[in-house]
């Protein structure tokens, strides 16, 4: 392990993040709200962090082998959560670090799950970071360092160790081309939500964080009841939309500008993603027309906005969805499991995942029955590597354990089981609102101290899809072989 390299690369990175406080300051200081101070003493300490590591002697970026790049993601991941803490708590809109620290991860991981009651009571700039947190998380902080960083193996490294996912498609030639690109296409959506909201009725400065929010799959609000403050059916179905946009793999979107062809949109994950999304409205409107005796117009209305909300992991809420029949909170928490697709900035388990896994079981009820036919599993006509299907399955297999071993501390902590189970998938899954005391019109604040850290844990789990937290823990990591 090459520890001065890490600590350069940390460095550069704190530096660069230090500059997104510099505008919820701006707005504190225009304002002259009380979080002036608490954001100019985490920039000084963002910035002093940032130059202790870089003193480090220059190294280049091409030299980052898969180690480093794992230990620099999970420590940055972690360092930067740390960090962007220090308004919350220095501001004191939160009783204790750890609220913070939870209200920070919750932001970076885009779970939208909060500790804070009262969010209208919050200074505009708290409101403004809170939102950026999920904005800059939902692509990756380290996707957006890579555009600052020279092209080469190392950023490959540094990419797939912030994007893992079941399959790996080179877009680009070069990978610093690719992260440009993806941003790009990002800026671009959310500017024109941004305007879409504003014309809608919005306020502006509600449009940009509720934008913000939107595309990283985030769900913080400006608003204590969330989306359905504004009781307009125009701004729900405008999110509506841009959420399940911001479900689908950006790949899909460069592949289009690149090739100038829709042919992209063709692909099984995206139509896979959409038919279970059009399943799911259809399930829960029936439930609550059918089983609550909702009208049918109420039904679709918010059958449409909650799924488009659970299934991308974005977390708004326009109705209190724990008070609809079973059926239709069974088909939320089956959404909270699936999640978005590959590539996207929605979380859980992706919709590629389950094709493969379910493509993995077919294959395997064939062999029993014929077990001398060659099988090979195929996705989009193109051969899926064994390599691929076996990460999947424990993929799987992590995601499950950790569900349950969380649900079981969780309820450890006094909650009730289905209480303890659904903060769990909440937080693993990146969505924020779950069922019970976590609920669309409750917050996390009552869950304990140490709950609370639990959770933390599982939201940056969940962002990282596991693989690269649990790896540096691994104590072969640390060792000297062959391979790394």
């Amino acid at each position: 392990m090459n520890f001065q390299i890490v600590l350069s690369i940390l460095g550069r990175l704190l530096i660069v993040f230090s500059s997104a406080m510099v505008i919820p300051l701006t707005l504190a200081v225009i304002n002259e709200d009380s979080s002036r101070m608490a954001f100019l003493f985490s920039i000084f300490i963002t910035i002093l962090l940032g130059l202790i590591f870089m003193k480090q002697k220059k190294i280049s970026v091409r030299g980052i082998g898969a180690k480093e790049a794992i230990a620099t993601v999970a420590a940055a991941w972690v360092l930067i959560t740390i960090l962007s803490a220090l308004p919350y708590s220095l501001s004191g809109v939160v009783p204790t670090y750890i609220d913070a620290l939870f209200e920070a991860s919750s932001g970076l991981t885009t779970t939208g799950a909060s500790v804070i009651s009262d969010v209208e009571s919050l200074p505009a700039s708290i409101l403004l970071w809170r939102s950026m947190t999920q904005w800059l998380g939902g692509m990756g902080i380290i996707v957006l360092f890579i555009i600052l960083l020279p092209t080469g193996i190392g950023a490959v490294h540094l990419f797939n160790a912030e994007v893992p996912g079941p399959v790996s498609e080179r877009i680009m030639p070069r990978i610093r081309d690719t992260a440009l690109i993806l941003w790009k296409i990002y800026i671009f959506l959310t500017m024109v939500l941004i305007l879409l909201l504003w014309l809608a009725g919005m306020g502006f400065f509600d449009a940009i964080n509720h934008a913000f929010t939107t595309m990283a799959t985030g769900g913080f609000s400006t608003k204590n009841t969330s989306i359905a403050y504004f009781d307009s059916l125009l701004i729900e179905t405008i999110i509506s939309f841009f959420m399940i946009l911001a479900g689908v793999n950006f790949g899909v979107f460069l592949l289009i500008l690149s090739k100038k062809s829709l042919k992209p949109f063709r692909n099984t994950e995206l139509l896979t993603y959409l038919m279970i999304i059009i399943t799911a409205i259809f399930a829960i409107a029936a439930s609550l027309w059918l089983g609550a005796g909702q009208s049918i117009q109420y039904a679709f209305r918010y059958a449409l906005f909650q799924v488009a909300s659970i299934a991308t992991t974005t977390g708004y809420a326009t109705a209190d969805f724990d008070a609809w029949p079973s059926l239709a909170k069974i088909v939320l928490l089956v959404l909270m499991f699936i999640g978005g697709c590959a590539g996207s900035t929605a979380g859980g388990m992706k919709v590629s995942r389950i094709i493969l896994l379910v493509k993995s079981f077919r294959s395997d009820l064939k062999k029993i029955i014929q077990p001398h036919e060659v099988t090979c599993i195929q996705l989009d006509g193109k051969p899926v590597d064994t390599n691929i299907l076996n990460r999947v399955g424990v993929f799987f297999f992590i995601y499950i354990l950790f569900f349950v071993l969380a649900s079981i501390i969780m309820a450890g902590t006094g909650l009730e089981p289905f209480d303890a189970m659904s903060a769990a998938a909440a937080t693993l899954g990146s969505i924020g609102p779950g069922f019970g005391v976590v609920g669309p019109t409750t917050t996390y604040a009552g869950i304990s101290l140490f709950g609370k850290f639990i959770l933390t844990i599982c939201m940056l789990l969940g962002r990282l899809e596991f693989f690269t937290l649990l790896i540096i823990i691994n104590p072969e990591f640390w060792t000297k072989r062959r391979g790394w």
